[in-house]
């Protein structure tokens, strides 16, 4: 099967699988992974699993919200430049939007049904990540080399915490792919779609660090609290490996620290980022509903939001156009087999810490998990449906 999918899609197909997935993706940037690879690698077929692997492998190097670069990736492949905005819109905006209800006072999240629910969601994202977890590990580590590589990623990742740990796992097993891996012959050569040009690449990274040199020296010679907000959450989303909760501490010094965001608002928003889909950074989209300089409200959310995406889509594009080349060495390729083995690791890992810790609380939770793991890999029922019923019975186990 080539790398690339047979025909382009629309936009607006793009958009409504993205919705979907906005719309019932919960857990966390790894099971947002895995809801990916289900929805576009084994049921919509719009590339292969090495295919797949190599993108995540990349959005794991590049700083910013991995998730969503992979999705704005997927709508890139897919729907051209029209088709990676309608994948970043369709995944972001409703998380996006419930948060800055929630700034707004909407009590969306009381009472024990909405308790329950949210318990199913979390249970939900166990088995989306196993999923992910075992079929990635059948087709990214056959042999034995890869299945060590995976192995040490998940030591790795266990040893040293936090994005730094993530990072050194991919590099070391980039490393040892390099070392280990030459002997396998790649017997496919098809190159990925990616509609974007050399000139559009260098622009984007021209753009990206204009902005990040810039930002600052503007914010500081002129009195803009807007400057100001741009600055900050550009940085935030700039300087952050791994995205999702790593951005937190950064977030936290630049809005709570600086007096823009009460402790408490700051502490519920967080709260309240944990209960919806989609990818934890909409969390800026909150901070500037409830943010002081510029009186909060929608204007500060969308810019909030817009500025802290935008660097790590930016440095995406701007990488993109020499993907395809970099993929075509020999050298590369067994890099970027160790890399994958050691993504498959790095999920492995995650799939204990932090998505079974929070979510398995005793056998019932185990049970329910196990059955959307069978749902998923036996009867292959789409991750939306599996979302919806892992919900009721988030309801039930704890009625």
């Amino acid at each position: 099967m080539s790398d690339t999918p047979a025909t382009r899609g629309h936009v607006r197909e793009v958009f409504h699988a993205f919705l979907l997935l906005g719309l019932t993706s919960f857990g966390g940037p790894i099971a947002h992974l895995g809801y990916f690879r289900t929805e576009f690698v084994e049921r919509r077929r719009w590339l292969t699993e090495k295919a797949y692997a190599d993108l995540v492998a990349l959005c794991q190097f590049l700083p910013g919200p991995a998730s969503s670069q992979v999705g704005f990736a997927l709508g890139l492949m897919r729907g051209g430049p029209w088709g990676a905005l309608a994948a970043w819109a369709a995944f972001t905006l409703p998380s996006a939007i419930v948060l800055v209800l929630f700034a707004l006072g909407a009590a969306l999240l009381e009472g024990p049904v909405s308790q329950g629910i949210i318990h199913g969601l979390k249970v939900t994202a166990v088995a989306i990540v196993a999923h992910a977890v075992w079929g990635m590990a059948k087709s990214l580590c056959p042999d034995r080399q890869r299945a060590g590589i995976a192995l040490a990623a998940v030591f790795t990742v266990v040893l040293v915490s936090g994005p730094l740990g993530q990072v050194a796992a991919i590099v070391i097993g980039a490393l040892a792919g390099m070392a280990l891996c030459r002997a396998q012959t790649e017997t496919e050569t098809a190159l990925l779609t990616l509609p974007v040009s050399p000139r559009a690449g260098y622009l984007a990274g021209a753009a990206f660090a204009a902005l990040l040199i810039g930002l600052p020296l503007l914010a500081w010679a002129t009195p803009s609290t807007t400057l100001a907000v741009m600055d900050a959450f550009y940085r935030a989303g700039a300087l952050v490996f791994g995205g999702g909760h790593v951005v937190l501490p950064l977030l936290e010094a630049e809005v709570v620290q600086s007096g823009w965001v009460s402790p408490d608002d700051f502490l519920a928003g967080y709260g309240a980022a944990q209960a919806v889909p989609g990818p934890l950074f909409t969390f800026a989209a909150y901070l500037g509903a409830v943010m002081a300089p510029l009186g909060g409200g929608l204007f500060t959310a969308a810019l909030a939001l817009a500025m802290i995406f935008l660097p790590g889509l930016l440095l995406l594009v701007a990488v993109l156009p020499h993907w395809n080349r970099f993929r075509r060495w020999d050298s590369a390729q067994a890099l970027m087999r160790g890399a994958n083995a050691a993504v498959v690791g790095i999920l492995g890992a995650a799939l204990y810490q932090p998505v079974w810790t929070s979510a398995i609380l005793g056998p019932r939770e185990f049970a329910l998990a196990l059955t959307g793991f069978l749902l998923l890999s036996v009867w292959k029922l789409p991750a939306w449906a599996v979302v919806a019923l892992l919900a009721g019975g988030g309801v039930l186990i704890t009625a």
